[in-house]
């Protein structure tokens, strides 16, 4: 498959998003780091990782088949982000943010599917 995961523009979009939802959940209140701060972390930080894994199987089936385990944390992730909103652990403009590079992120995720 060539140049490797790491150059797969939605792998790139995935793990960026992780990194900014890192970042926004470092400010959620101390009582949420074994609760929501753990599960939102867990779920973006997987949407790479099975993209990652998938890429490197070996058969396209398996592929396809993290790819869709990866878009499954996705729809976790947009979940956990409006308890998140709701609960006023993010601002709105940070929630916009974060959930504008998900977006894109399942955008660029159900095309690669879709070309497989």
């Amino acid at each position: 498959m060539g140049e490797g995961f790491r150059n797969l523009i939605v792998w790139q979009k995935a793990y960026g998003f992780a990194l900014e939802v890192y970042k926004a959940t470092k400010h959620f209140p101390k009582d949420e780091l074994y609760g929501m701060t753990s599960q939102i972390r867990r779920a973006v930080v997987s949407i790479s990782a099975n993209i990652a894994e998938g890429y490197e199987r070996q058969y396209r089936k398996e592929y396809v088949r993290f790819l869709v385990i990866a878009k499954g944390s996705l729809g976790e992730a947009e979940t956990h982000l409006m308890f998140a909103r709701d609960l006023e652990y993010l601002k709105k403009d940070q929630y916009e943010y974060l959930e504008n590079i998900r977006q894109e992120t399942g955008r660029l995720l159900k095309g690669l599917i879709r070309s497989l």
